[in-house]
């Protein structure tokens, strides 16, 4: 009996050991790579919490992969892994916008377009990242609101990060009065512009004029500035104040369209 028993063993033990091969490394690349994710996700600044699920899922990927593979040496698995696929795929299909979401979220967390605490605009809403959850990112808004976005709707729109960039133009439209002097007040502006915060003179600020308005001779005030002194809402709103003070100071007009109403008896 037991030389029937190993008669019946000895033909399969080199599949026992090519499986067990097979599922030791696994388990072992499993833990080496969700180790590295991990180290890469906390040096971003991930929440440990979503670093671990990330790396379980890695982890239990690669080893259902080398279980799967290491099985095959035994018998064919083609049959179960048909009716699981059946069963993922009416899951899948009953979840797909919660599915949706959670892929997107593993999406941004690898690619990380943004960190939590930039400023971005991305979906029609402009504001500071709180958050950045598995299926969901909150965005707190400049009037304070607190705007939770599905993250696949984060991923399919434009994404501006404005922390970024390490510089930023400022365009600033004005229209000044046909009688002005347009050297003179051009001039007037780009001695003023150095005041703002955060100004940088290179690249070089320019004025444009552009067009013949209503009652003004339109023109673009173009200047950069560094964003670790200054951002662009509050740089524009200094320009506002020193453009102004500046062209007041040189007695130079800004119109404003004026109508006239004919009413007829």
């Amino acid at each position: 009996m037991d030389l029937t028993f190993l008669e019946n063993i000895h033909p399969i033990i080199p599949n026992i050991v090519t499986a067990l091969i097979i599922f030791i490394g696994s388990a072992i690349l499993a833990r080496i790579l969700r180790n590295m994710l991990d180290h890469v996700l906390q040096s971003r600044g991930v929440d440990k919490e979503i670093s671990i699920l990330l790396g379980q899922l890695l982890y239990w990927s690669i080893l259902t992969f080398g279980i799967i593979t290491a099985l095959q040496r035994f018998f064919d698995v083609s049959a179960f892994l048909a009716g699981l696929g059946i069963l993922g795929f009416t899951i899948g299909f009953a979840l797909q916008e919660i599915m949706q979401n959670f892929v997107a979220g593993m999406i941004l967390l690898v690619q990380q377009p943004f960190d939590i605490g930039d400023f971005v605009r991305t979906s029609d809403y402009t504001g500071t990242i709180s958050a950045i959850n598995m299926r969901t990112t909150d965005i707190k808004t400049l009037d304070g609101r607190l705007v939770v976005i599905p993250n696949a709707s984060v991923l399919a729109n434009p994404i501006e990060n404005f922390s970024r960039a390490d510089r930023l133009r400022v365009d600033l439209p004005i229209g000044v009065g046909y009688e002005t002097d347009l050297e003179m007040a051009k001039a007037a502006i780009l001695e003023a512009l150095p005041s703002i915060k955060g100004y940088l003179a290179e690249p070089a600020p320019s004025i444009i004029y552009h067009s013949f308005g209503e009652s003004s001779i339109d023109m673009d005030i173009r200047f950069w500035i560094k964003t670790a002194e200054n951002n662009l809402f509050d740089a524009k709103d200094e320009a506002v104040i020193v453009t102004k003070r500046a062209l007041d100071a040189k007695g130079v007009n800004i119109p404003f369209p004026i109508r006239t109403i004919q009413m007829e008896k």
